[in-house]
């Protein structure tokens, strides 16, 4: 009667199985005197199976028994146990050997002590006691008791008889004190003792050594790791949309047709404004996403057109730049390194020849401090720090290996772990795919693009006289980022400089004397390009 659910199958087996016996042939009637085998099975709490067993052999007789210790239990499943801690006393002998326990009985009494490991697996709500024993020779008697730590040991079935002709065991039964005896009789060559007992789960630590070919191991592709890539392509995904996303409106930032009129008119003054206050070295940032040399060029003429700096022409190809007013909190910090790069701290003139010289003007810190500058405002994201997505990606890596090898030693599917680990990986990578720009800096660069439009369309005629040179002036360095500057000063060429009662720029020297900006309109070029050359070199971002 079984007393506990779930199957038997690839339990626990005591195999006696393939015996070669060299006793002589099987007699046609059960013989009054044979072997006899008195066997104590005790099934450890560490779920070795201990065995003492006594062969007593007439005169004149043997007996042999081989015991597998590598079973085909299918095609692609193979079973192996291990035998230790023999002691053979007596007449017989007992060994291990190309993967046969072997005991060897000669006439008389012989004792065998021995332990068989892996010997117990788990099935569904159940362990399962199996033990097959094939007789190579007739026996008269066999008698043996099984024990195991738990008294509620149940029998499930017990055949006795040569394959296909079983009949049940004539005298087998659990005391009260769970132990069980199997007492058999005339038992003749190639009958089969097949006894199934069954266990309470958990009796005995599972320990089968099963190699089953056809078993997904820990790596296997399994239900549970289809579903985990299956999210992890579905997260990919996502993350490919966000970022294509982006970029998509990043470069739609540059596009458009929207103006923006670049003149603030106050009754009849009119003054030059741009969106929310940008600099121009700022804007030529936002526009390519680079700190480029021409950008920081465009804010020299801004620091001169604020009046922080002074230019003079000394030759065609050299000027004097001389301090007017000190760096101040209105400078940021970015524009307060490159005055220091001009003129640094006790120095008030200097000419762009000497600003040449190897090592003068480092170009890098300055383009550093604009794109933190931008990081500051919001308009750029910061890539010098640990983001969040670093800090989420990282805990995924984490969690994706410590998955990996759980998964490995235990349940296995360890493809999950990988599946968390790459998720983690592409969210740690995801920032380097995102446009530096931030969707506020997308947005000013969009006012950036459309101030540029407005400027293309401003005409000198729209502004006061007394108001064109400080216009002009004020929206020079913005045409400078966009190289749009010999348009802009095209369009004030025939300014004069002295309408508003000083002659010549405030800000650029050399032209008091003329009555517009023809000549300045030749020679200013050849400033900006020899700006250019001092700052030149690898870009920020």
């Amino acid at each position: 009667m079984l007393t506990f659910r779930g199957a038997a199958a690839g339990a626990l087996i005591l195999a006696a199985a393939g015996l070669v016996a060299t006793a002589p042939g099987a007699q046609s009637e059960p013989p009054q005197e044979g072997v006899t085998i008195v066997a104590d099975l005790k099934l450890s709490r560490d779920g070795v199976l201990e065995v003492d067993e006594t062969v007593t052999v007439p005169p004149g007789g043997s007996f042999k028994m081989s015991l597998p210790l590598r079973l085909q239990l299918r095609d692609d499943v193979q079973r192996r146990f291990e035998v230790t801690d023999i002691d053979a006393q007596g007449a017989g002998t007992a060994t291990v050997a190309n993967d046969q326990f072997t005991i060897d009985a000669k006439p008389g009494e012989s004792s065998y002590k021995y332990s068989i490991h892996n010997t117990v697996s788990e099935a569904p709500g159940t362990q399962v006691f199996h033990w097959l024993g094939v007789m190579n020779a007739d026996i008269a008697s066999i008698s043996a008791s099984v024990i195991s730590p738990s008294y509620e040991m149940a029998i499930v079935d017990c055949k006795l008889g040569p394959p296909g002709n079983t009949r049940p065991c004539a005298d087998v039964r659990i005391e009260s004190d769970g132990v069980l005896w199997l007492e058999q009789t005339d038992l003749h060559k190639g009958d089969a003792i097949d006894l199934t007992l069954q266990l309470p789960p958990g009796t005995v630590p599972a320990n089968a050594d099963i190699d089953d070919e056809s078993a997904p191991g820990p790596f296997s592709v399994t239900t549970p790791v289809l579903a985990a890539f299956g999210v992890l392509l579905l997260a990919l995904a996502g993350l490919a949309v966000f970022v294509l996303r982006a970029r998509r409106e990043n470069a739609a930032a540059g596009t458009g047709s929207d103006t923006v009129d670049p003149l603030l008119r106050d009754g009849n003054q009119v003054q030059f404004t741009s969106p929310e206050g940008i600099l121009p070295g700022e804007a030529g940032l936002l526009l390519d996403e680079h700190a480029d040399a021409i950008d920081i060029a465009a804010t020299v003429v801004d620091l001169a057109v604020r009046r922080y700096i002074w230019v003079t022409p000394i030759s065609d190809s050299d000027w004097r730049i001389n301090r007017v007013n000190a760096a101040d909190d209105q400078l940021r910090d970015y524009e307060k390194a490159v005055y220091t790069a001009l003129l640094p701290e006790g120095a008030d003139s200097i000419t762009v020849a000497e600003l040449r010289a190897p090592g003068r003007v480092q170009a890098e810190p300055i383009r550093r401090a604009m794109v933190d500058d931008a990081v500051r405002r919001g308009a750029f994201a910061d890539r010098s720090s640990i983001g969040l997505p670093v800090w989420v990606g990282g805990a995924l890596i984490v969690a994706g290996i410590a998955a990996t090898v759980g998964l490995a030693v235990t349940a296995g599917s360890a493809l999950v772990g990988v599946a968390i680990l790459l998720a983690g990986v592409a969210t740690v990578l995801m920032p380097k795919y995102l446009p530096s720009r931030t969707q506020a800096g997308r947005k000013l660069t969009s006012q950036v693009r459309a101030l540029q439009r407005g400027l293309d369309a401003t005409r000198r005629e729209q502004i006061p006289p007394t108001d064109q040179e400080t216009v002009f002036s004020r929206a020079l360095p913005f045409t400078v980022i966009g190289g749009r500057a010999d348009n802009w000063i095209r369009a004030f060429r025939d300014l004069n400089p002295a309408a508003d009662a000083q002659p010549g720029l405030y800000w650029f020297g050399s032209f008091e004397r003329d009555q517009n900006l023809h000549r300045f309109a030749a020679h200013f070029p050849f400033f900006i390009t020899a700006l250019e050359g001092l700052f030149t070199g690898s870009s920020a971002r």
